[in-house]
């Protein structure tokens, strides 16, 4: 199996589609993002998405040259760096792509000039909560709802670099 982890570049933007909508109907309550609203975006909003900027970065993750998965690297507007829209197939679960993806953020997040990363994920999501763990990242005090189910309530995590 030959796994490659790289940055989206504007010509992966049907790999970038279908790898996020995938995503987005395999779990749906673990994003801010809706399937409907995804599914709503253009060509053109897609193609957008998948050139990097300074402020967002997709990585793809290619099993044989298949898309995988995905995480997304995002500065917002106070200039915090977070993890975004992390997701594998199934059938590559518990394999070291996750892992590699979430070291490649880091590795994102580092060359940004921040030493700091955050994500949010839901106390339902015991997975992803020690898997996360697994990576350094630790539970902070903060709580908020879900963007795409706000009955749901995520806590943040962070990573800080040595």
């Amino acid at each position: 199996m030959s796994i490659v982890i790289r940055p989206a570049a504007l010509a992966d933007w049907r790999d970038l589609k279908a790898v996020r909508l995938a995503a987005l109907l395999d779990v749906p309550t673990a994003f801010g993002a809706s399937h409907a609203s995804a599914a709503a975006f253009t060509d053109a909003d897609w193609q957008h998405r998948a050139a990097s900027t300074p402020q967002r970065t997709f990585l793809l993750a290619y099993v044989d040259g298949q898309p995988a998965g995905l995480a997304a690297q995002v500065v917002d507007a106070k200039g915090e760096s977070s993890l975004q829209a992390m997701w594998v197939q199934r059938e590559y679960r518990g394999t070291d792509i996750a892992a590699r993806l979430v070291d490649a953020v880091k590795q994102l997040c580092l060359a940004g000039g921040h030493g700091r990363l955050v994500l949010d994920v839901s106390q339902d999501n015991l997975r992803a909560a020690a898997f996360y763990q697994k990576q350094g990242f630790v539970f902070l005090p903060q709580w908020e709802a879900l963007d795409s189910h706000p009955h749901i309530q995520v806590q943040k995590m962070e990573w800080l670099a040595a």
